[in-house]
């Protein structure tokens, strides 16, 4: 047998959240969180459910029936979208020009589905006559893509042309909004998205543990039409919805405080107000894409479809990108994170997202990132000289 263990208390570090997620959690959602417990059956929980799935709505700008959140990180929220959309035999089209796309398509094919692929270079969108050409070949039963890629920075513009080719062709239209949702312009009803889903982690300044996923009729009646119930038991969304609809039927236990967290979250995401919301975004991450670019540093994606949200920023020549990394989080206490997929070694990706979007943290971080690369023999005055 083993001896009895002497832990110490829990004394995290008190560190700036600027990578890809998570974002530092807003105050008022840590007091959210410090609530009584209640059961996940309570009357009280229950109408705390119907007020989350109706911010929901309101941050996703939907009228969708079916949107509530998934117990688990986004991507539980990506596997309940697409292993309920897509039924053994399906064809499912994905985004090839991110990391994110790829998880997206080992979900569909272990969902039994067929995959096959749009391209486009990693740090540029799809272009909607590569998609349109991707349809006509292969007639695929759903297309998803990716709204914000957090692995390259870029935001998907023409959205409503892409699922206006989708439905064109009779496909369904799956939407990654994990890293978008609360943090940039997102539209599903305007947009004609079938199916959105997301995470609570990045904009919406919450831990992980409660991912909000929105299904339009389209996609609902798919998803109660399939002849054979989808493989995962756990995120069957119309056991789920079963739960989160009027029937309040016991599914699992729900995790009451995460939802607590997204509740309060998503009020501050009302408070704000949602196209103001997106303005922060844009204006203070500008703020930061104006810094890093003013040290002679080139982002990853092109002015037209930069991801506020998410700056992937360049690694200069002779600079090691983990010695940054590291350095920063162990002398400054700022996290930011590497490339993932084809963009290791070769990206910084800098979050600026919910509660860690504002001036005070982006002036921190500008400073600290000058610190360490003119410490490390990048002559930032120098190359900022030579940018102007």
């Amino acid at each position: 047998m083993s001896e009895r263990p002497e832990v110490g208390e829990l004394t995290p570090p008190d560190r700036t959240l600027m990578g890809p997620g998570p974002s530092n959690v807003h105050p008022r959602v840590l007091r959210a969180m410090s609530t009584p417990l209640v059961g996940h059956l309570d009357p009280y929980f229950l109408e705390i459910m119907d007020e989350v799935k109706e911010l929901l709505r309101y941050a996703f700008r939907t009228e969708n029936e079916w949107t509530f959140p998934v117990s688990g990180t986004g991507t539980a929220a990506m596997e309940a979208a697409v292993g309920n959309l897509v039924e053994p035999g399906d064809t499912m089209l994905v985004p090839g020009n991110g990391y994110f796309g790829g998880r997206m398509a080992a979900i569909a094919e272990r969902a039994g589905g067929d995959v096959v692929q749009v391209d486009a270079p990693w740090g540029e969108p799809l272009d909607r006559v590569d998609v349109a050409a991707a349809f006509d070949e292969h007639q695929p039963d759903v297309f998803g893509f990716v709204h914000a890629e957090t692995s390259t920075g870029v935001l998907q513009p023409d959205v409503s042309e892409l699922t206006s080719i989708a439905h064109d062709h009779d496909a369904l239209v799956v939407a990654d909004c994990v890293t978008s949702l609360g943090t940039a312009e997102l539209r599903v009803d305007d947009w004609d998205v079938d199916v959105a889903y997301s995470g609570s982690q990045k904009g919406l300044s919450c831990p992980p543990g409660a991912s909000p996923v929105t299904l339009n009729d389209r996609a609902v009646d798919k998803v109660q039409s399939r002849p054979e119930p989808p493989r995962s038991w756990y995120l069957d969304l119309s056991l789920l919805e079963d739960y989160w609809g009027e029937e309040s039927a016991y599914h699992h236990t729900a995790p009451v405080t995460s939802v607590y967290a997204l509740r309060e979250g998503l009020r501050l995401v009302a408070e704000e107000g949602i196209e103001a919301r997106w303005d922060r975004h844009r204006e203070v991450a500008g703020e930061l894409k104006a810094g890093v670019e003013s040290m002679g540093l080139e982002m990853n994606a092109a002015d037209e479809y930069w991801l506020p949200a998410l700056n992937a920023v360049r690694v200069p020549d002779a600079v090691d990108a983990d010695t940054v990394i590291n350095r920063l989080l162990d002398e400054y206490d700022v996290e930011i994170a590497g490339g993932l997929g084809d963009l290791a070694g070769d990206v910084w990706r800098i979050g600026c997202m919910g509660y860690s979007a504002n001036r005070r943290n982006v002036t921190y971080l500008l400073a600290a990132l000058e610190a360490v690369l003119d410490d490390e023999g990048y002559d930032v005055r120098e190359t900022s000289t030579a940018a102007n």
